[in-house]
């Protein structure tokens, strides 16, 4: 066992030996067996789910596996010195997690504990890992955006607060990226943050973190770290941890963004434990309750309504498919309980196409309703003059004979999947992205050649926030491309175009 997992069992010890315990009033058990992390105990007849016990020698398990005549317990420490018979007893502590706003800018682990260096968290409260669902009466319909600073999703796969959208994909396709980049693109926005990292590399997290950092985002974000050293029950309980973290905030009226990176790790890890509690296995060895497993985590997210503080928990599980596979076990039971869906395809990756995001495959189910009034405006047929040009383009590469139609159409949707191109870190506001999807809508990218879309949009972006502030502030305040509005931009838009055209003749 790591240094870390042994911190984190030593401070469950901790809290336990405050406790001034009766044991004659403890109920207890008695080993039955024990081995690999699992032990199975006679006694404990009301015992709680999720439930610490203690053995003889402090180390502390989670009572998992409730049965008529045996308790199976996930120890959260060593084996190596409990045996056939020894006594257990209950301590009548339901695991927790300590939440409130002294984590924001912190790295915990999943029991809340600080992992940064930076001192102890003294948390505002203790909140059970494991909380029931707001009920249906106490929500209320996704109106409200998200926004991402992706470019495509906030203009075709629109995220509102409340909602529950999933990012899946390969290996190394920019899962994380999109993640990182929506967490980013919440200064400001006065929505708190949670990333849960499960079962990765301490350096891939040590990266993120640095990331957050240097963007000012660790002010408003925690981060929950279940890392690939720590042990099974360790990642299987990190995701309910980190949700119970964000809806602190839900629960008084706040805005919160969780995102579980990745649940696919999550489900290995609750396969092993199965496994191990010798629970039946079923379809790819997973136990037959792993839907339950990610419904009633995902189910928390939610948008109150103003009655419950109007509060809201948006989720952004995360899925690694292998090959594009989207139909396995994992993926499907995921997709069926979330609201939609940001499908990442790999040969787009690779082809340069980034974000690889298919707008074919991937769907929001709340639609426009999560949309800004002028995002709604500018980007209402840019679906369908994608999927044009992706039909049309794989005809056209088995004809060279293309009519003059055909061709304009292609050359359009080549300039328009230029304009949707963005880098793995973009920061950039609402306003300016609604101006990205108006030069399509308006018929500005088909006046460049293709190599000129994207510098055309950074010069544009640029000249707008020096020169046509104004305008910026007119569309943020309500964001509503009215005639007037539209007829200002359309003379600004002019200028800046001939601007970009004579200084491209001038460096030519």
């Amino acid at each position: 066992m790591d240094t870390r997992s042994e911190e984190i069992i030593q401070s469950l010890k901790e809290r336990v030996q405050q406790i001034d315990w009766d044991y004659s009033a403890l109920e207890t058990g008695r080993v039955i067996s024990v081995g690999d992390g699992i032990v199975f105990v006679d006694g404990l007849k009301n015992v709680l789910a999720n439930e610490l016990v203690r053995f003889n020698d402090d180390t502390l398990g989670m009572a998992m596996n409730l049965e008529d005549d045996q308790v199976g317990v996930i120890l959260l420490g060593s084996d190596d010195n409990i045996k056939e018979n020894d006594i257990v007893y209950r301590t009548e502590e339901i695991v927790r997690v300590g939440v409130g706003d002294e984590l924001l800018g912190r790295v915990v682990d999943p029991l809340g504990r600080a992992v940064d260096n930076k001192g102890e968290i003294i948390p505002s409260e203790y909140y059970d890992i494991e909380r029931n669902a707001p009920s249906i009466m106490s929500r209320k319909s996704v109106d409200s955006p998200v926004f991402t600073g992706v470019k495509m999703i906030d203009a075709i796969i629109p995220i509102g607060k409340g909602q529950r959208e999933l990012i899946i994909g390969d290996q190394q396709t920019g899962k994380t990226s999109i993640a990182l980049n929506t967490i980013l693109n919440q200064k400001g926005q006065n929505v708190k943050c949670v990333y849960v990292a499960i079962g990765q590399k301490a350096s891939t997290v040590s990266r993120m973190v640095q990331s957050l950092k240097d963007h000012g985002a660790m002010d408003y974000t925690v981060v929950v770290n279940s890392s690939a050293n720590d042990s099974a029950a360790l990642q299987y309980i990190a995701p309910y941890a980190g949700c119970s973290i964000a809806e602190y905030w839900m629960e008084r009226g706040e805005d919160a963004l969780i995102i579980y990176d990745d649940l696919s790790k999550h489900a290995v890890a609750y396969r092993t434990i199965s496994l191990l509690l010798r629970r039946p296995s079923g379809r790819e060895a997973y136990p037959g309750d792993v839907f339950y497993l990610h419904s009633r985590l995902l189910e928390r997210a939610a948008q109150m309504n103003e009655e419950h503080g109007g509060g809201s928990l948006t989720a952004l599980p995360v899925i690694e498919t292998q090959q594009g596979d989207i139909s396995s076990y994992i993926p499907t039971n995921v997709i069926s309980i979330t609201d939609g869906q940001i499908f990442l395809d790999t040969s787009a990756f690779h082809s340069g196409h980034r974000p690889a995001i298919d707008s074919g495959l991937s769907v929001s189910r709340v639609g426009s309703d999560a949309q800004t009034k002028a995002m709604k405006q500018v980007s209402k047929s840019l679906k369908i003059e994608l999927t044009n040009y992706a039909e049309l383009e794989s005809f056209a590469q088995f004809d060279t004979d293309v009519d003059p139609e055909t061709q304009e159409i292609i050359d359009h949707g080549k300039r328009l999947t230029e304009l949707l191109k963005q880098g793995a870190i973009s920061t950039k506001k609402h306003e300016l992205l609604v101006l990205s999807i108006y030069l399509n809508r308006y018929g500005w990218i088909d006046k460049l050649a293709i190599d000129e879309v994207r510098p055309f949009e950074e010069y544009m972006h640029r000249a707008f926030e020096n020169e046509y502030s104004h305008l910026l502030d007119e569309l943020a305040k309500d964001y509503d491309l009215t005639e007037e509005l539209v007829n200002k931009i359309q003379q600004a838009m002019q200028q800046i175009y001939d601007d970009f055209k004579g200084m491209r003749i001038d460096g030519e």
